[in-house]
């Protein structure tokens, strides 16, 4: 993989202030691919009777995770916007646990990315969710 794609992607993670905020991680940047962990904190907890995380911490990761995977595609020369995400929510993420994204770019155009993702925790044979996105791909 390109290493200005990589240092790129880690510098759009690094100022994009909800990513600082949640605490998000880029974890593994290949081409078209990408991960991303959040680390559980109470802060983002959801309903605070049974201390499971926010679903819109979840989708605010996803829907990163997935540019991420978008802007470091060999096809996609720059930056990178959402144009529509679809997240289905399988289930509660275990309170206490990291949550991991896995982003693939799996089709890209000249002007559109398309991504899909699946976010798990310690239980990877059972999704928290999936994803399915459309992303803009700048021109050159």
């Amino acid at each position: 993989m390109d290493s200005a794609k990589i240092k790129m992607a880690e510098q759009f993670i690094s100022l994009v202030p909800h990513c600082k905020a949640l605490g998000m991680k880029l974890t593994l940047i290949e081409d078209g691919v990408a991960e991303m962990e959040l680390p559980y904190d109470a802060k983002l907890v959801g309903d605070p009777e049974t201390g499971v995380l926010h679903g819109g911490a979840i989708s605010a990761l996803m829907d990163t995770c997935c540019g991420t995977a978008a802007m470091s595609h060999p096809s996609s020369p720059a930056g990178t916007a959402t144009i529509d995400l679809r997240i289905d929510y399988m289930r509660a993420a275990t309170p206490g646990q990291t949550v991991t994204t896995r982003a693939e770019c799996y089709h890209i155009t000249r002007s559109v990315a398309f991504v899909r993702a699946t976010a798990f925790d310690d239980d990877k044979d059972r999704p928290v969710a999936t994803a399915t996105g459309a992303f803009t791909v700048e021109g050159k």
